[in-house]
């Protein structure tokens, strides 16, 4: 799973028995070489499913960690791009990597901001707002305000846009997995603290596409073809649209 740059096991056992910030801070230097960074599988096609949507002015990557969706934004955005995590680690390897992207010295800006996202600092400025991987660090009870975050933070006519995975086949190998670490995840949150929240089960379509729509989002789902479909025909993965009305 990891590079031989990555994590070893005792860097991630301090960093699982830390708070979730101070665990990402102490991770962010050898993050991209752990399977957690969204790949370019995942940011290429989502990038070419999301540019007919636009033209988008101005973006804004929610929890950007080290910038692996800034990459995304920037061919996506005309003017100005925006990164906010509340990890400065993270922060940093991902302005040191934008100052190394090819073209950094053109458009469009890059901006960094340093904010927890269930309180984010941002008038309604921003034609598109993305996040990846990141939901798993929010609980259901959370979720609600993150959206009326991000809604706020959109000007009228914007969008909230992100891929959301077909959930793993019941009884699979990773539906065990996933299933195992959450468990893992809730006892060890029940014995130590602080609590570090990372689950990847807490995220049911049905319940999100209701809470965004209550947030006052229109949501509209698109298949991502290029990553194709299941055998029952289903999408593997689907854009997730929400769109603060004009």
């Amino acid at each position: 799973m990891f590079t031989s740059s990555g994590p070893t096991f005792r860097e991630l056992t301090v960093q699982a028995l830390s708070s979730v910030q101070h665990g990402y801070d102490l991770l962010a230097p050898k993050f991209d070489e752990t399977p957690f960074r969204t790949p370019d599988r995942i940011l290429d096609p989502f990038v070419r499913a999301v540019a007919p949507l636009g033209p988008f002015r101005s973006g804004l990557d929610v929890c950007c960690g080290t910038g692996a969706g800034i990459g995304a934004l920037r061919r996506l955005c005309e003017e100005r791009v925006t990164g906010v995590d509340f990890s400065a680690g993270m922060l940093a390897e991902a302005r040191a990597t934008a100052e190394s992207f090819p073209g950094a010295p053109l458009s469009p800006r890059v901006s960094w901001v340093r904010a927890d996202a269930r309180a984010l600092p941002f008038a309604p400025v921003f034609d598109l707002a993305v996040s990846f991987g990141a939901f798993g660090h929010f609980l259901p009870s959370e979720r609600p305000e993150l959206f009326a975050q991000v809604y706020r933070s959109l000007r009228p006519g914007g969008m909230f846009v992100f891929p959301l995975p077909a959930p793993a086949r019941v009884g699979s190998r990773l539906y065990w997995a996933l299933w195992g670490f959450d468990a893992v995840m809730r006892v060890r949150n029940l014995l130590w603290r602080p609590a570090f929240v990372m689950y990847y089960r807490t995220f049911p379509l049905s319940e999100v596409r209701d809470e965004l729509t209550r947030t006052g989002f229109s949501v509209e789902l698109l298949p991502v073809e290029e990553l194709g479909r299941l055998p029952g025909g289903s999408p593997r993965c689907r854009l997730v649209v929400a769109r603060r009305p004009l």
